[in-house]
């Protein structure tokens, strides 16, 4: 791998299961920028938000972004927020490539729904909450330079083949058949 790919897409997505298969079949290290953010506060991102705020919360992502994307090409998960942020995917753009893994309203909440782990869902109607997110983040998920789609019964094997053989198909990708 030449670059790390930076995998954008909102929570239950399963940008953290799909991109530790995929960086283990490849052989690349993997990353969640969450979990190096927890690390670094000594705290969980719940936590965060209810201590600090999500403004907060959102510039040390920013921080830690940064300080990922410059270090060993990886597979990076991001939290669902992070690539929201103008500066966040323009610095993705100059040092990685961004991965969208788009999943329709209905399958994203069949995994997220029993989860408390979700600080963005700790709503009245938390259904509806996932769904106002979809709806206004999809436009900026957009934008990742490429796109895999999640289905309903597709295993975690069978996604993690599909954004291999995508990022294989994309020569901006970084990633090369060598890289397998």
């Amino acid at each position: 791998m030449k670059k790390t790919v930076v995998l954008v897409g909102l929570m239950g997505a399963g940008k953290t299961a799909v991109g530790t298969l995929v960086a283990q079949k490849l052989g690349v290290p993997f990353l969640d920028s969450d979990h190096e953010i927890e690390r670094a506060a000594n705290m969980t991102v719940a936590e965060i938000f209810t201590r600090d705020g999500e403004a907060f919360f959102r510039a040390k992502e920013s921080q830690v972004l940064e300080r990922l994307l410059l270090g060993k090409p990886c597979i990076l998960s991001t939290g669902g927020g992070a690539y929201l942020a103008e500066g966040n995917r323009a610095l993705i753009a100059k040092h990685g490539v961004a991965l969208w893994l788009r999943a329709d309203l209905e399958l994203l909440w069949s995994r997220v729904r029993h989860k408390s782990t979700r600080p963005l869902l700790r709503t009245d109607n938390p259904r509806e909450t996932l769904a106002g997110l979809h709806t206004a983040r999809t436009p900026i998920y957009q934008n990742a330079e490429i796109v895999v789609d999640s289905e309903e019964g597709l295993s975690l094997e069978d996604m993690a083949q599909r954004v291999i053989q995508t990022l294989l198909a994309d020569s901006n990708s970084g990633v090369t058949k060598g890289a397998r």
